[in-house]
């Protein structure tokens, strides 16, 4: 079933168009015997009653990889005579004749130039009616190698076009190839592909159509298009594409091209707007002599065109890599000016850690400092209430008598110090003399008598002077601990 109304408008305005056919209701019921598939219509009449018996035209080696569907095709028209009858009716031909009509394809004829035969076929030339849609599919194709078939190449995914190149390419090599024999090479790519290969080689595209049921055609093929001459000329300046007009590629471009008389050649080259040019057909058969002289000419007047296609790429490329090496030496620069930044803004952030640094330091070293100095404040305040109150717990110096001790004191600095103390002084009352005094900045130290040396520690600091045998004179130093 179609999709929608207008698509079936559409594709009924069209395969009337192709087919030449004027009544509506038989296109419709050929178009819906068929399930809607245009092209499958079109090549069922084109092929029904092509002069041969319809089942040695789809028994063709170029039809080999689509017998199935050429069958069904086929068979769909056999099978009713009614349909074939009106046919004739309607066209005054019978089917045999429409495969040669020409499909109104949108393209355009390029004025001057080369000075040869030219028109520009729009890239839109697989999309009209939506029918000669360039389709990707995957096709399974296994290529026999070696001896016999027993070694098979692993299944590839190829698009249609590239399929029917291939089956063309290899029946062309068995019907004219032969051993060591020379002949155009081939590309086993579509229309397209081979357009863009041609276009990225900076040569011309030459394209052969292949009718396998025309009589001129072997003659051709063996004499002409495989003579040693033409076909090293062909390989040599051009990228070669074929195809038969008995598959659904071939059958394409021999509507396109306006293909009426085989054998049938033609030389194209892509075109701006995305368009192609046609160069020259070459329609019927020709001698190698006078096919040569044909493809000289187009090679020489095509060859300023293609000399300046291709200066225009080297300075389109020249202009490429410039631009490439202007933003690989301006990243260069960003990535340089970007380091240099990331540097000095490393370097900026080092010094800021560092003086950071450096005034925590200098402000723990100050609080430090103001620490010290309030501890040795309040100590050196403490050892002041410290002397004076033992200088208080002291009392009177006592005058001189019989129970009356004279004491003389000697620091290590030399100083001599000299008190009275009453005999029943304790040894404890000479130590809070000399911390009254002031004289030492330690406590820890001893009051010891030279001779004989007797040190008088804690110990004795309960002894009274006449106890510890200081009365009535004692001399004593003072020794600081270690």
């Amino acid at each position: 079933m179609v999709d929608s109304s207008g698509d079936a408008d559409d594709k009924l305005a069209y395969f009337q168009a192709v087919t030449g056919i004027e009544d509506a209701g038989l296109c419709l019921e050929i178009l819906e015997a068929h399930g809607w598939d245009l092209e499958t219509a079109v090549s069922a009449i084109t092929t029904s009653t092509s002069g041969a018996a319809p089942s040695a035209a789809v028994a063709s080696a170029d039809d080999a990889g689509s017998s199935d569907q050429g069958r069904n095709s086929v068979r769909s028209i056999e099978g009713s005579p009614e349909i074939v009858g009106r046919i004739v009716a309607n066209t005054g031909n019978p089917p045999s004749s429409l495969a040669w009509k020409v499909i109104q394809l949108p393209f355009s004829v390029i004025s001057g130039g080369l000075g040869l035969v030219s028109s520009a076929v729009g890239l839109g030339i697989w999309i009209a009616g939506g029918v000669l849609s360039h389709s990707l599919g995957a096709l399974s194709w296994a290529v026999g190698r070696g001896r016999g078939d027993s070694e098979v190449s692993p299944l590839i995914s190829l698009s249609a076009g590239s399929a029917e190149a291939l089956r063309f390419i290899e029946a062309f090599e068995r019907e004219y190839g032969g051993e060591g024999r020379t002949k155009p090479n081939f590309v086993s790519n579509g229309f397209m592909e081979a357009l863009q290969t041609s276009q990225n080689s900076f040569k011309l595209l030459f394209v052969y159509l292949h009718s396998p049921d025309h009589p001129d055609t072997p003659v051709f093929c063996e004499g002409t298009l495989c003579s040693q001459v033409v076909a090293e000329f062909v390989n040599e300046n051009f990228v070669s594409w074929g195809g038969s007009i008995r598959a659904t590629e071939g059958f394409k471009m021999s509507n396109s091209l306006k293909a009426s008389k085989f054998p049938f050649c033609a030389i194209v080259m892509a075109a701006a707007n995305q368009r192609i040019a046609l160069l020259q057909q070459i329609e019927g058969p020709k001698s190698p002599e006078e096919f040569l002289t044909i493809l000289q000419k187009v090679v020489e007047e095509s060859a300023p065109v293609l000399l300046a296609a291709r200066l225009d790429e080297e300075e389109r490329r020249n202009t490429r890599r410039l631009r490439e090496e202007q933003d690989a030496a301006y990243r260069a620069a960003l990535e340089a000016d970007q380091a240099r930044e990331r540097q000095r803004r490393e370097e900026q952030e080092r010094i800021e850690r560092e003086a950071a640094e450096a005034e925590r330091k200098r402000k723990e070293e100050e609080e430090a400092l103001e620490r010290a100095a309030r501890e040795a404040d309040e100590k050196e305040a403490a050892l002041e209430r410290r002397r004076q109150e033992k200088a208080l717990s002291l009392g009177t110096e006592p005058e001189k008598g019989p129970d009356v001790t004279q004491v003389l004191v000697r620091f290590p600095t030399g100083e001599r110090k000299e008190r009275r103390f009453h005999s029943s002084a304790t040894i404890e009352s000479l130590y809070d003399y000399v911390d009254s005094l002031g004289c030492l900045k330690t406590e820890n130290y001893k009051l010891v008598s030279n001779f004989p040396r007797v040190v008088y520690s804690t110990e004795k600091y309960q002894l009274s002077l006449r106890e510890a045998g200081l009365h009535p004179h004692a001399s004593l130093f003072v020794e600081l601990d270690a």
